[in-house]
């Protein structure tokens, strides 16, 4: 199931609002209170701009890797953005369960692409080349 665009709910903060099935078709598993905050996070990210799994999982009181597992069973990308979260050394790191050196490398070149159209570029070795596109205004 891939949702194009997705509306921030009237109040961003509650992410009980937020128009999600209760299995996630991605995993067919129950979507999780957790994974909820985390996509309901990500619709704060604006278009061309990136946050860190560091920034949300500050945010959450949390830490990165469950923001990083929580983002890759995201089942609405890219209408829930978790193209838009990268490593904090500003490295692009993985999309959709896939890291950037995986034998495939396709989910990377999509979020690379899916970056580049927003305005967000990297290196050749994968890294940030606009240190002021980071953003770390969560409301929660």
């Amino acid at each position: 199931m891939e949702v194009t665009a997705i509306e921030v709910p009237a109040d961003p903060l509650d992410y009980t609002t937020l128009p999600l099935p209760s299995i996630n078709p991605k995993t067919n598993k129950p979507v999780s209170a957790y994974q909820a905050r985390v996509w309901a996070l990500l619709l704060q990210i604006p278009a061309g701009r990136i946050a860190s799994y560091a920034a949300l999982s500050r945010a959450l009181q949390s830490s990165p890797r469950a923001v990083g597992g929580a983002c890759r069973t995201n089942p609405f990308a890219p209408g829930v953005p978790c193209h838009r979260v990268i490593s904090s050394t500003g490295y692009i790191g993985g999309f959709q369960g896939d890291w950037q050196k995986a034998p495939s490398g396709v989910n990377c070149a999509k979020k690379q692409q899916l970056l580049r159209e927003e305005g967000v570029l990297f290196d050749e070795a994968g890294m940030l080349m606009d240190k002021t596109q980071w953003w770390d205004d969560f409301r929660v």
